[in-house]
């Protein structure tokens, strides 16, 4: 085995791990695979024969590469960043495999992901690389040109707005899909105080249509998100569903003549639904793998 091949296998026995810390950089797997083919090529210069840990190493290239790629974001004047759902990761009812697995760890859902996008950039990788991946504040500090100190404070501020604003998903699967179940037969009879009993009363609803006008909405509190549900119930006559794993959660996905036409993701706390997240952009939905819905 040659020198290359040799760092090749190192690089892919941390893949999995850069590709999650990417995805939460980011929101999006498209982009946080190329940050970790950026690492690569990072790593394929770099001299790392001095290096102790490899792994640390490529996980603060990774952190900057994405830092980079969000700061970029906002020099284009994007949209903001909280006006598009992250992309979900999508799995079948008996579980994920393991790379998607990795992705969402530490039930990383929607929610948590909306509310990441709202953070400075600055702020976003202090807190994913302090909170999420343990990496010290004296190796974030250089890659935001901060002291350590300076870096603290962002992730302390990152993480008060997470804790504000993210809803904890119940830890027990089966409770929350027999939650969504309740959610579903209550939209589909039409029975507003049926879903009303299974919304948090400050449940938030987004949708995300994609580059049309009115393509974003989001909708808060109990009341005015079961009115859209049996709204939209009456719209999808011909909607089938198929229960599934979205982020790790418990989700559905619509389909017409078995073509997926919606992600809904959903955040159950305390056995209610606090947060339901739907990705209904028929373009972002081509590029998901909805194939682990089959068998």
């Amino acid at each position: 085995m040659d020198e290359r091949e040799f760092l090749a296998g190192r690089f892919e026995a941390h893949r999995d791990h850069l590709r999650a810390v990417a995805y939460r950089m980011l929101g999006s797997l498209a982009e946080a695979d190329d940050a970790v083919q950026e690492a690569w090529l990072k790593l394929n210069r770099a001299d790392v024969g001095d290096v102790e840990n490899l792994g640390g190493w490529l996980t603060t290239v990774v952190g900057r590469v994405c830092l980079d790629m969000l700061r970029a974001r906002t020099a284009r004047r994007e949209e903001p960043l909280e006006a598009r759902l992250p992309d979900p990761v999508v799995g079948g009812v008996g579980g994920l495999d393991p790379e998607h697995e990795a992705l969402v760890a530490d039930s990383v859902g929607l929610a948590l992901l909306v509310v990441l996008q709202s953070l400075g950039p600055a702020e976003r990788l202090a807190f994913v690389l302090h909170d999420m991946f343990a990496v010290p504040f004296e190796e974030i500090a250089p890659i935001v040109g901060r002291s350590p100190a300076a870096a603290r404070q962002l992730a302390s501020r990152a993480r008060r707005r997470v804790q504000g604003a993210a809803p904890v998903p119940d830890p027990d699967l089966m409770r929350q899909r027999e939650v969504v179940d309740a959610f579903l037969a209550a939209s589909r009879g039409g029975d507003i105080e049926g879903l009303v009993a299974v919304l948090h009363p400050d449940v938030v609803l987004r949708s995300d249509r994609g580059a049309v006008p009115g393509g974003w909405t989001e909708v808060r509190g109990a009341r005015a998100v079961s009115g859209q549900a049996a709204a939209f119930n009456r719209f999808a006559t011909a909607f089938s569903t198929r229960p599934a794993l979205v982020n790790g959660a418990a989700g559905i996905v619509s389909l017409v003549d078995g073509r997926p036409v919606s992600v809904l993701g959903f955040t159950v706390t305390n056995g209610m639904i606090a947060a339901i997240d739907i990705l209904a952009d028929p373009e972002r939905l081509r590029g998901l793998d909805l194939t682990v819905l089959d068998g």
